[in-house]
């Protein structure tokens, strides 16, 4: 875990009681806060349940990071990638 508490009382499944302004931001802060991707050409948005990532990353592994942290946020399966590698 990065040091993002997965948040509780769940309304609604992946969200998690959470405005979408609010699951985006914490999404943004924790790949921001992560020193092993660059963040900065990755946009977050929410559709329905699912958080959506997209934009362009360096490496295959940047695609799996920054999946990996937005599920440590959102909870595993709720994060959809549509993420591209230079």
């Amino acid at each position: 875990m990065l040091g993002f508490p997965a948040f509780t009382g769940h309304e609604e499944p992946g969200r998690q009681g959470h405005s979408d302004a609010a699951t985006r931001a914490s999404v943004e802060s924790a790949l921001h806060a992560a020193g092993d991707i660059e963040a900065g050409e990755i946009t977050v948005s929410i559709s329905g349940s699912y958080l959506i990532l997209e934009g362009v990353v360096r490496r295959r592994s940047d695609v799996e990071r920054a999946v990996e942290i937005a599920e440590s946020v959102v909870g595993r399966g709720y994060v959809r990638s549509r993420l591209l590698r230079r």
